[in-house]
């Protein structure tokens, strides 16, 4: 866990989940996951503070048996769809830092949107992965 936060969504963020980007109307939950000892994923989740505040959220350890989805279940919003965007790009240096990239490493960056059983966005997820460690396989019924 990095930090947890109520903070001023960047643009992006804020026009996926329909909220103001000129206020702080979002948590902001960073952590760093490992593969042993080699950090391979940093992920910076948002969630509307109104679904947020009053949860389990805004603690390090998320009191729920099924994590942060299950908290977000238990506050009526039940992921029905989802959306990712996937790009490739050269890490920012707080990336470097985080995730111990050698120069020259780039990084996967996946943008991804949870949306609820009434077609709302209640989610953001951006993850960044190191590129030489990381693959991704998609399997997924087409509606």
């Amino acid at each position: 866990m990095l930090s947890i936060d109520r903070v001023q969504p960047p643009a992006e963020v804020a026009e996926r989940l329909n909220v103001s980007a000129k206020s702080k109307s979002v948590l902001r939950r960073e952590n760093v996951f490992y593969a042993d000892s080699d950090p391979v994923h940093r992920v910076t989740t948002y969630i509307p503070w109104a679904i947020a505040k009053d949860t389990g959220l805004l603690q390090d350890e998320v009191p729920h048996p099924y994590g942060i989805h299950g908290v977000l279940e238990d506050q009526d919003h039940t992921m029905t769809r989802i959306r990712e965007e996937i790009s490739t790009r050269m890490p920012r240096p707080e990336e470097v830092s985080h995730l111990r990239l050698r120069p020259g490493v780039p990084v996967l960056d996946v943008l991804h949107t949870s949306i609820d059983q009434n077609g709302e966005p209640y989610e953001v997820t951006r993850f960044v992965m190191r590129g030489h460690m990381t693959g991704l396989l998609y399997d997924t019924p087409v509606e």
